[in-house]
């Protein structure tokens, strides 16, 4: 291998390096994995891209990042040299060369090569389109969060640009309930707002089977092709059950091809990624492969609070900071369990004229976790108040007067009196056999620091709500 070889290498991963630390795995691994380097020369890098929209997606959200990791390595005059490569052609075009400071200075003019359809029928109008489209489901009411942000940021740009970017196909993929249709039926919509001109048609799989099926026994698939032709944005939902179904997966890749070759936008949803998808035809995973492939996650606490909380202002409900909190912690891995205990929250709290607090959010929530935990019991509630006073749970039960050990021991009473449906007895017999007059002068010692202390009200506050949301834990 020449030097020059190992020097253009070598820069481009110190850059890489640099470019890792400062963005997430998702989008390092999206956006900057698939570059190559490709030649140096004095203080200008060449780098290979895939396309055109890659490159244009760079200058546009990561030219400062490239800018600084690139002067790093060689200089406050380092410049890059774009090569985008053509897949029909396995040729690499060349960009102008630019400082990679200005994006503007940098920007391509690639001709558009118009493909002639073969299947348009002569005399066929274009008919109206019904776009099956749900219009509750929008970008504004999809809570972004790490879970879904590539998924979400490549259909907000499929929405400006239908057909007109890399992402075609745009393959979301995901378990039950973490918002494919949801996002699926958010790009339809922006694209009927943004481009009305566009005909858009959202279909699951099953029913473009049973379309199929039904113009095979009337003898008209040809119109059942040239149907959807006619569609410039065409959404199908679940594509993993066409598995196994040999000539529905046949047409599809037909209609796939021809309205790919023509620019038109695909938009497919699936419980798994192509590559896991048994009982496709190998042809099709590949076509399923060209574009993006994002996947959606199950959502953190921080998104779903503020899914349940924008669900509830949408329904006009005011929810307490902690019923919502309580309730985005035990509801952990399904969006659309998370809607169903939110419908039936506002339905408990209507029809039985309930105020929405945290007794009716328990009562509720045991409905739909599949197990009901532990009670709180007052060796929980030692280990909680140890943990966060960083004590050994033995500290509690001894003799020692130490303050801040005093502190926490009462503070433990306080909370298992409270908090459980044990006698005093039974609560000073777990800290070390005292007798129940010392559980009563805790309780009142800790009542009285509530009243004057707002720092230790906070924690005890913060340690109510962890021991409440541990008990569907």
């Amino acid at each position: 291998m020449t030097k020059v070889m190992i020097d253009h290498h070598t820069v481009w991963q110190n850059c890489l390096q640099t470019i890792r630390k400062q963005v997430n795995a998702q989008s390092f691994k999206t956006w900057f994995e698939p570059i190559q380097a490709v030649g140096i020369h004095e203080n200008i890098l060449t780098i290979l891209v895939p396309n055109k929209f890659f490159y244009e997606w760079l200058e546009e959200n990561y030219v400062s990042l490239l800018r600084n990791a690139l002067r790093q390595e060689l200089g406050e005059k380092a410049r890059l040299e774009y090569q985008i490569m053509m897949k029909k052609s396995g040729i690499a075009q060349k960009a102008r060369q630019g400082s990679a400071v200005s994006p503007q200075d940098n920007k391509i003019s690639l001709p558009k090569q118009a493909i002639k359809n073969p299947f348009v029928i002569p005399g066929i109008k274009k008919m109206k389109i019904d776009a099956q489209l749900n219009p509750t489901y929008l970008f504004e009411n999809y809570i972004e969060g790490d879970c879904n942000r590539l998924a979400r940021s490549a259909g907000v740009a499929v929405a400006k640009k239908p057909g007109g970017t890399a992402f075609n196909p745009l393959f979301i993929f995901g378990k039950v309930g973490l918002g494919k249709t949801h996002l699926a039926h958010a790009i339809g919509n922006d694209v009927k707002t943004k481009h009305p001109e566009k005909a858009i048609l959202y279909v699951s799989s099953e029913k473009f089977t049973n379309q199929f099926i039904e113009s095979l026994k009337n003898n008209a698939v040809n119109d059942f092709v040239n149907f959807y032709q006619l569609v410039d944005v065409l959404i199908v939902d679940d594509i993993q059950f066409l598995a196994n179904k040999q000539k529905t997966q046949d047409i599809f890749f037909h209609v796939f091809n021809q309205l790919h070759q023509n620019g038109k936008q695909l938009i497919l949803t699936s419980d798994r990624p192509p590559k896991e998808l048994d009982g496709m035809e190998e042809r099709l995973i590949s076509r399923f492969k060209w574009g993006l492939s994002a996947d959606l996650q199950a959502p953190d606490f921080e998104t779903r609070r503020a899914i349940v909380e924008s669900k509830m202002t949408g329904e006009g409900v005011e929810l307490p900071v902690d019923v919502s909190e309580f309730i985005a912690y035990n509801i952990k891995n399904n969006i659309r369990e998370l809607e169903g205990v939110l419908i039936s929250l506002i339905a408990q709290s209507s029809l039985n004229r309930r105020e929405v607090d945290i007794e009716l959010a328990k009562e509720v929530i045991k409905n739909f976790v599949s197990e009901i935990s532990k009670e709180i019991t007052v060796e929980f509630i030692q280990k909680m108040v140890a943990e966060h006073y960083q004590l050994d749970v033995e500290n509690l039960k001894g003799k020692t007067r130490k303050r801040s050990i005093v502190i926490a021991r009462q503070l433990s009473m306080y909370l298992a009196k409270n908090m459980t449906n044990k006698s005093l007895k039974v609560i000073g017999d777990n800290f070390g056999g005292r007798d129940h007059s010392t559980v009563i002068y805790s309780c009142k010692a800790v009542s009285d620091l509530l009243d004057t202390d707002e720092m230790f009200k906070n924690v005890v506050e913060e340690l109510e709500k962890k021991i409440q949301m541990s008990v569907y834990e």
